[in-house]
């Protein structure tokens, strides 16, 4: 599943940053997960997700900051960090 856009807090912490991933379903309804849920698919391999921008695809994957787990592409060592820098989900 894209991932088109995301609600994020104003939090600098990682695991507290994005609360929801939204995308377009193939007949052009919105959806939007949690981020908890997102992360389950992910373990779980019901779903995967991922960023594309300027033709660029990049997974997104479960990562932790050794206590809690959180949400970010493959690639996030490029700047501006492609998920982090999605629209707000409407």
């Amino acid at each position: 599943m894209r991932i088109h856009c995301i609600n994020k807090s104003d939090r600098r912490i990682a695991h507290e940053r994005i609360k929801f991933v939204g995308g377009l379903n193939s007949d052009g309804t919105r959806w939007r997960l949690s981020v908890a849920k997102t992360i389950r698919d992910i373990e779980s391999r019901e779903w995967e997700y991922y960023v594309e921008e300027s033709g660029i695809t990049a997974e997104v994957i479960v990562a932790t900051d050794g206590r809690h787990k959180y949400i970010k592409t493959t690639v996030d060592g490029i700047q501006p960090d492609n998920l982090l820098s999605l629209p707000e989900c409407p």
